[in-house]
């Protein structure tokens, strides 16, 4: 008997270990249901699932994410050398969050412009009764720096990778064609995956491949039409916090406004691909009234530069319906309150196009997946001149912009 209870108590335990991002009916990890079911898991060593990266960040504040291997009572320690000295905690409600794998603790009340450092902690929950915690051991991460924006900044640059369609490889083999020159933040124009399966895919090819540069410099992202797919596509959410934790948003540093659309899915809400589970026209109907409202921001009207990124492009692309869509309610709002750029992917086929007669502004997609095909661009800007370079993957400029500012 004791040679049978110790099998079944192994195979739980790689059963666990082989799944633990895996959500089920009850709607708990699995580690979590082990706990409260008295199920002992056991041989899974306390570890993290990925280095801390960052997200979000402002003149005052960052957000830090990372992911651990088991339920943990987590915090930040940080400060202005590396001796840190500063703890803070994720925090709702009263309650630190010590029920997730996911971690997310923002940094608030910052000086802007300055240099910080910081490591990440997790202590681990043995147990975790109604009126007794039993903890474990506490891991922690090495200690990494980042910079908080400068209001004043007169110059700004960033990244700009798109359709890389779960070939991680593909992140450390284009970033590395910027040469080191240096930049603000990285980011994601849509289309990491080709659909959303469970949680090692996002950590295999994202968040790891990211690690090459987040632990250091954020990267932000907006969902392409990929990441509207499959059955972990909804839970993708978690895994990084944009600004005002929407897919859809705008952000300013230096003299660059910035505005984010999600674009959603190329095809009718109605396809039968999606089950009646959709509802992108009213999502995109929603998205136009808010930019409306950035375009007649101060903010905006103010920037000496305003770019549009976006994963769907609404011209140079096809006739589908997301991009018929995008056109119809967002590309008159682009016209009415004079852009300057717009970025896109999508399309797998690079191009660089003037201003025309359906756009008033300089057009950008990103080109991939495939070796051959993929691109990375960089963006710079200063108060009179802005900067677009397209290298493809052997390193080769296949396209420069230079835009001088209007205003």
């Amino acid at each position: 008997m004791k040679e049978e209870k110790n099998s079944r108590r192994s195979f739980l335990t790689k059963t666990i270990a082989g799944i633990s991002g895996t959500v089920i009916a009850t709607g708990l990890p699995l580690s979590a249901l082990a706990s409260n079911t008295n199920i002992e898991v056991l041989d899974v060593k306390h570890d993290f699932l990925t280095k801390p990266y960052l997200q979000a960040p402002t003149n005052d504040g960052i957000t830090i994410m990372w992911l651990t291997n088991q339920l943990c009572l987590n915090w930040v320690e940080y400060g202005e050398t590396e001796k840190l000295g500063i703890k803070v905690q994720q925090c709702a409600h009263g309650m630190m969050n010590i029920n997730s794998k996911i971690n997310t603790v923002t940094l608030t009340n910052l000086k802007s412009d300055t240099t910080y450092y910081y490591k990440v902690f997790s202590k681990q929950i043995l147990d975790f009764q109604p009126y007794k915690i039993t903890f474990g051991d506490i891991i922690n991460s090495e200690t990494y720096h980042f910079k908080t924006l400068n209001p004043k900044a007169k110059e700004v640059s960033w990244l700009v990778l798109n359709d890389i369609h779960d070939r991680p490889k593909s992140f450390g083999e284009l970033i590395q064609l910027n040469q080191n020159k240096p930049y603000d933040f990285v980011f994601l124009n849509g289309d990491m995956f080709d659909y959303q399966t469970d949680e090692n895919q996002i950590i295999n090819h994202l968040l790891n491949p990211c690690s090459i540069f987040s632990t250091e410099k954020p990267f932000m992202l907006v969902r392409g039409n990929h990441e509207t797919r499959g059955k972990y596509s909804r839970n993708l959410l978690d895994y990084y916090y944009n600004y005002d934790k929407k897919e859809y948003y705008t952000f300013k540093m230096g003299p660059v406004f910035t505005i984010v659309l999600d674009t959603g899915e190329d095809k009718k809400d109605s396809h039968p691909v999606y089950g009646g589970t959709v509802n992108y026209d009213s999502y995109r109907e929603e998205q136009a009234v808010w930019l409306e409202k950035q375009m007649k921001s101060k903010a905006f009207k103010n920037a000496p530069f305003r770019v549009v990124m976006m994963h769907i492009p609404h011209y140079h692309s096809d006739e589908e319906h997301g991009t018929t869509e995008c056109r119809r309610l967002f590309g008159p709002l682009f016209e009415k309150y004079r852009i300057d750029l717009f970025v896109a992917g999508h399309t797998h086929e690079y191009g660089m196009f003037e201003p025309n007669k359906d756009h008033s502004y300089h057009f950008v997609i990103g080109g991939g997946p495939e070796t051959g095909i993929r691109t990375l661009i960089r963006i710079e800007a200063n108060p009179k001149v802005l900067n677009l370079q397209m290298l493809n993957d052997s390193g080769k400029e296949i396209g420069l912009f230079q835009l001088n500012s209007k205003r």
